[in-house]
């Protein structure tokens, strides 16, 4: 008789969990006019990603860490990204007083 103290969730979970959060990101990418809204549709997205990656790595690998050791490059890259990105959106608030993205026709001839 075995006993566990935790409750077995099955890889469609995770999957379905994962898609519903990536399709929102998109959603929130493609609706979205405000600069900050777009970058956290943005970290939704990757963090789908991260998701899909520990999912994977739990169930396929078992005692190996490759999706954990992906995982920590995503986190990696995606902290870089909102760094860059607010940087780049505090510059252009400066300059144009407005996050509307329709509004930034800083690079149009």
């Amino acid at each position: 008789m075995m006993t566990t103290n935790s409750i077995d969730v099955p890889l469609q979970a995770y999957l379905v969990l994962a898609a519903i959060l990536f399709c929102t990101g998109v959603w929130g990418l493609i609706n979205s006019r405000n600069a900050v809204r777009v970058l956290m549709s943005i970290e939704l997205m990757l963090n789908a990603v991260n998701i899909n990656l520990m999912a994977f790595s739990s169930y396929i690998d078992g005692q190996l860490i490759r999706g954990q050791v992906f995982a920590i490059f995503v986190i990696t890259v995606a902290a870089a990204e909102a760094a860059v990105g607010l940087a780049i959106l505090l510059s252009l608030y400066r300059n144009r007083e407005t996050v509307d993205m329709e509004r930034f026709n800083l690079l149009r001839w």
